[in-house]
């Protein structure tokens, strides 16, 4: 990070008429910059002064963006939110520098805030006077003037240039960011698409064989039907279904044997009752008589 950033600063160090930036004298990862309001704008006239605090893993990470003068687009002293910004470090790219923020900042400040954070949505009037009144705003902490800080505006190839790079640049990185969320709804609709499929067959299994099994347990079914269900089911479920037919055959004649068991059983149950009735009967018809003959007596 360290050899990257004295690179970008060496490349930064002299200004031009669209933008400025370079680090501050006691920390490398804190630089302060100075951009010129796009032409046919609302910002046109303007020069905004800001900072960019880069984080130790930079350029793998996107640096953070504060804007220091009002301007109508973003908040002062609040991270703003940029596709090139740290709220967005899926959309950054290595190969970005400082100098890619900066261009940005210029593309992106006559575009819709449409509510991200750190966006204002002010009137044309309100940014026109904030445009002028940015001509004398001056930072305490680098001593920056914004009278001094870009090179005078010329209507040469090299202002064009810069204009042009700016907005294809802006364009570019919302393309990248459109298609990017995109993507991400294609494959949140994917997700949901398998997750109901996934539900609708784990629904269908246990109701499958529910009616596998009732229907090995009443009866054989013809050859037909098995083999037609189960070119629908998976080997285990043949293997499952297999079983349970041969094992129900075995069933029903263990069933048909048992049944005279139990039918024996129940005769002679009713059988032991009536005599157990009749031998009750005896005892209390021979108490009576012994008492018959106690009172004669």
């Amino acid at each position: 990070a360290v050899k990257r950033l004295m690179k970008e600063a060496a490349e930064l160090k002299d200004p031009t008429d669209h933008y400025h930036a370079q680090p501050l004298e006691d920390n490398l990862f804190e630089w302060h910059f100075t951009v010129r309001g796009p032409p046919d704008s609302d910002f046109d006239g303007g020069i905004y002064h800001g900072r960019i605090v880069l984080p130790p893993e930079y350029p793998m990470k996107p640096p953070s963006i504060i804007l220091l003068t009002a301007n109508g687009r973003f908040e002062v002293g609040k991270k703003i939110c940029l596709s090139i910004s740290g709220h967005h470090p899926e959309t950054w790219q290595p190969s970005w520098s400082i100098r890619t923020a900066l261009l940005a900042i210029i593309g992106f400040m006559p575009t819709k805030g449409e509510g991200a954070i750190g966006s204002l949505d002010y009137t044309p009037e309100e940014r026109r006077a904030l445009a002028k009144k940015s001509q004398d705003f001056c930072c305490e902490m680098c001593g920056t003037s914004m009278k001094t800080a870009l090179l005078p505006l010329t209507s040469g190839s090299v202002s064009s240039q810069a204009d042009k790079e700016a907005k294809e640049l802006a364009r570019q990185i919302s393309f990248k960011v459109k298609k990017k969320n995109t993507e991400q709804k294609l494959v949140n609709h994917r997700n949901i698409n398998n997750f109901r499929k996934l539900s609708s067959i784990a629904m269908w299994k246990p109701s499958e064989t529910q009616n596998s099994s009732a229907v090995a347990g009443q009866e054989r079914t013809p050859a037909v039907s098995t083999t037609s269900s189960s070119t629908s089911l998976s080997p285990r479920q043949r293997r499952a279904q297999q079983q349970s037919q041969r094992r129900a055959p075995a069933s029903t004649d263990f069933n048909r044997a048992q049944q005279p068991r139990v039918n024996t059983n129940h005769t002679g149950s009713t059988v032991l009752i009536v005599l157990l009735t009749f031998a009750l009967a005896a005892l209390i018809f021979r108490r009576i008589c012994l008492a018959n003959e106690y009172i004669f007596e």
